[in-house]
């Protein structure tokens, strides 16, 4: 079982480096932090961080714990402008889009999505997950975290339609801005089995944030899309003049300051 558990936790680190979630300059939690988080062995912990070590994505320091390596995941934004949603390209194509959902409640979000979304580390939020049907095919798991602050008119059918996101709307808040991150993942066996795919088969694995008119977080959605049922399409316009350079826009992704200080 440790090998499998082991495998698992691979994955759930893999996915947090290819989304930045991590502390200042790379670190990752104390391998003790790291087995209460993911409630494992200490062992566990170890083959897992061995086994991304092997991948070239963490290394170790002596008596400082384990890093990312740095230029092993990288950002770029897409485009300046109105945000859609991928119901609107759902839509277009004809096609009824269909929520169900299948966890509704409240609880202590994991310690990245806390720091995400601006509060302390042991405040509750709202968390649902839906699963979006393009008519009868899966298309999406949608994990979404509100903060009390704005989860209270948010109903189990309201996750269901018109969606978390829209019922926010509709109570006045207004989304200034939406922080998009994409990275590739691997389907778990909750999410592989909503999906109807095998465990592990690649999907895409969209994180947005809702930022208000003064910058406050509103809400935090991470989409796993089947990787062979949804696509982005982003036109670039403009190219450096300098010889060589990087398409505009690819950067670094450069961890952010720790805020739980």
């Amino acid at each position: 079982m440790t090998g499998s558990r082991s495998q698992w936790l691979a994955g759930e680190l893999r996915e947090r480096i290819a989304l930045g979630d991590y502390g200042p300059s790379g670190a990752l939690e104390s391998e003790a932090e790291l087995g209460r988080r993911y409630e494992v062995s200490r062992v566990t912990v170890r083959r897992a961080l061995e086994q991304l070590r092997d991948e070239g994505l963490l290394a170790s320091r002596k008596g400082a714990g384990w890093y990312v390596v740095s230029g092993t995941s990288f950002g770029q934004s897409l485009a300046l402008g109105t945000f859609q949603h991928a119901s609107s390209a759902i839509a277009d194509a004809g096609v009824p889009l269909v929520r169900t959902v299948v966890e509704y409640g409240y609880g202590v979000p994991p310690r990245g999505v806390a720091r995400l979304l601006a509060v302390p580390a042991d405040a509750e939020t709202l968390r649902a997950q839906v699963l979006r049907r393009a008519g009868p095919t899966p298309l999406d798991v949608v994990t979404e975290w509100v903060p009390l602050a704005w989860a209270a008119p948010v109903s189990r059918a309201d996750a269901e339609h018109p969606g978390i996101w829209e019922t926010l709307r509709r109570n006045g808040n207004q989304v200034a801005a939406v922080r998009q991150s994409i990275a590739a993942a691997a389907a778990g066996r909750r999410e592989a089995d909503l999906l109807e795919l095998p465990e592990h088969t690649p999907v895409l694995l969209i994180r947005r944030l809702a930022v208000g008119q003064d910058g406050t977080p509103i809400a935090l959605s991470e989409h796993r899309y089947a990787g062979h049922r949804f696509r982005l399409d982003v036109e670039f316009r403009g190219w450096p003049a300098t010889a060589g350079a990087e398409p505009p826009g690819v950067a670094p992704n450069i961890p952010e300051p720790d805020q739980e200080g």
